[in-house]
């Protein structure tokens, strides 16, 4: 026992390193660069080719497979990209993560970064601490890096020493039951340490160090990679059917992925020796990162044709009942990534905003269509959309996220109460439509209202904004007078007191509806001008909107 355990604990303790280094980088580049490739991610995913493009170079970017799948589930679920584009991104991200190997086994192992990489973690670390903003997270991504080949010098260091308790006759063999029984360590592995990295990592290292065959080293991965998945399946626990079909679909591919990779490891060795003869034993680090690689890229390619098909499959799998408008909850972890968050939001809010101004016009035109609109179910979503709200924290107190955050809490505010001015007030809608004294500004209102409409379906921001504000000065323009002629009706017998107190609530309500209208359009137009997505022509209209 005293003969491995300092060996086993020096090997945790690399891990360790490994994992931290890993965290501390994907800090520092998602602060870097994370919001600009999520902008890119929704952009380029126009088909599952696309999104698989996209979605391993994000990956390969940010670090983390993790970030680019729940971007991509918030975008899904918020209607901003179909359910088969979205696993294309997930496809792709697999062979992302790839990347982290290539980068250990060439810097790690071939130029041996060991003693550089503690003068990265100094650099990374005094640049984090007195510098800010981009340099900071410059510094944070540096001291990540360093840290990763610290821990992978630590763990060659141990394994060195472990060859005379750890060698290849001390874990299952080549035989199926073998490989088998590895690929369930490997999946163990990966539920531990919550990172397929560090268990390639991990076994490069073994492998490098001779205490594992190549065999051994390519079954564990396959576990890992397998492994990855139960967190995503975990993770669609409570969540809504886009977040359950977009885990189970990781889960489904990845299985299918490693059940083709296992039949591959006895082709992949027989490749490596009649192509390169001797070169797996010479470089079998490359070897094994080589093998990781292929068969992601492979199963990628291969799927990627049959993407809507599988699509259809897991939908037939993962069904649900007929759903009430607005069920579809946006996934609770999306708040992790603030930009991706509002910009999911921002999209559920102008599907929310739609139903209501669609359930006003039927309410104030007497000619016009029922509208069914469930505002319970409604008033159940604006509360879980101003939960999630409140719980966005953009890391940069001055950026863009900050303004558009703000605006989308003035937003759902003036929304849950145009939300109340319908559930609420029905009767003064009615009595609206009967009063002769409100008839023409009601029909001003309806007309704008119709606009407005037609503004939001084309995206014009700051003409549905300008139009919106001027019907409500013009009702509280015109408000004074219609008042006086509705009580001097009053006074003169002419209406009931009851009569011509109702049409006075009415023209209130008229009014309350009209400025929720007028602010919640200003603050979109505000918030997408933050974004940088509205057109020259909105930003023409700036100055011309209070």
């Amino acid at each position: 026992m005293n003969e491995w355990l300092p060996t086993a604990l020096q090997v945790l303790g690399g891990i360790g390193l490994f994992l931290l280094g890993m965290i501390i980088m994907t800090e520092g580049l998602r602060a870097l660069a994370g919001k600009a490739l999520r902008a890119i991610l929704m952009r380029f995913t126009r088909s599952p080719s696309s999104g698989a493009i996209t979605g391993a170079l994000t990956t390969a970017v940010l670090q983390s497979s993790s970030a680019t799948t729940i971007a991509a589930v918030g975008f899904v679920s918020a209607g901003l990209m179909s359910f088969p584009q979205a696993l294309g991104i997930i496809f792709g991200a697999n062979v992302g993560t790839t990347i982290t190997g290539w980068m250990v086994a060439l810097l790690g192992f071939k130029f041996k970064l060991g003693s550089l990489a503690l003068v990265l973690v100094f650099l990374g670390a005094a640049l984090k601490l007195f510098s800010s903003g981009r340099l900071a997270s410059i510094g944070l991504s540096v001291a990540g890096f360093g840290l990763i080949f610290v821990g992978i010098t630590t763990m060659q260091e141990a394994m060195s020493g472990a060859q005379n308790f750890l060698t290849p006759e001390s874990l299952p063999g080549g035989s199926l039951w073998g490989r088998v029984q590895l690929v369930l360590l490997g999946i163990a592995f990966t539920l531990i340490t919550q990172s397929s990295s560090a268990g390639v990592a991990t076994a490069m290292t073994a492998l490098y160090a001779g205490a594992i065959e190549f065999e051994q080293a390519a079954s564990l991965i396959i576990g890992m990679d397998i492994g990855t998945t139960v967190t995503a399946a975990l993770a669609t626990i409570g969540g809504s059917i886009e977040t359950k079909r977009t885990g189970y679909s990781h889960v489904i591919y990845n299985i299918m992925t490693g059940i083709a990779a296992f039949m591959l490891v006895t082709p992949y060795i027989w490749l490596w020796h009649t192509v390169a003869p001797g070169q797996l034993s010479a470089n079998p680090e490359i070897a094994l990162v080589g093998f990781h690689s292929s068969f992601n890229f492979l199963g990628v390619v291969a799927v990627l044709p049959f993407a809507r098909q599988f699509a259809r499959l897991i939908e037939r799998i993962i069904t649900s009942a007929q759903a009430p408008q607005f069920s579809t909850t946006i996934d609770t972890a999306i708040v992790a990534h603030p930009h991706a968050a509002l910009t999911v939001i921002h999209a559920r809010a102008v599907e929310q905003f739609k139903a209501l101004l669609r359930y006003i016009e039927a309410m104030v035109d007497p000619q016009g269509e029922p509208r069914h609109l469930d505002l319970r179910q409604l008033q159940l979503d604006l509360d879980r959309v101003h939960e999630l709200l409140d719980r966005i924290e953009p890391e940069d107190r001055n950026s863009p996220d900050r303004l558009r955050l703000m605006n989308l809490m003035h937003l759902y505010d003036h929304l849950q109460r145009l939300h109340e001015r319908c559930e609420e007030e029905q009767d003064r809608a009615i009595t609206s439509r009967q009063s002769p004294e409100i008839e023409r500004q009601r029909e001003a209102f309806l007309e704008a209202l119709r606009a407005v409409q037609q503004d939001i379906e084309q995206q014009r921001w700051g003409v549905a904004a300008h139009r919106a504000e001027r019907i409500w000065q013009s009702l509280e323009h015109h408000a004074q007078d219609i008042r006086a002629t509705i009580i001097e009706k009053m006074a003169s017998g002419e209406l009931h007191i009851n009569e011509g107190t109702s049409r006075l609530e009415a023209l209130r309500w008229l009014r309350r509806v009209s400025k929720h209208i007028a602010r919640i359009t200003y603050h979109f137009r505000e918030e997408t001008l933050v974004a940088g997505e509205a057109s020259e022509d909105e930003a023409l209209l700036r100055e011309t909107v209070l």
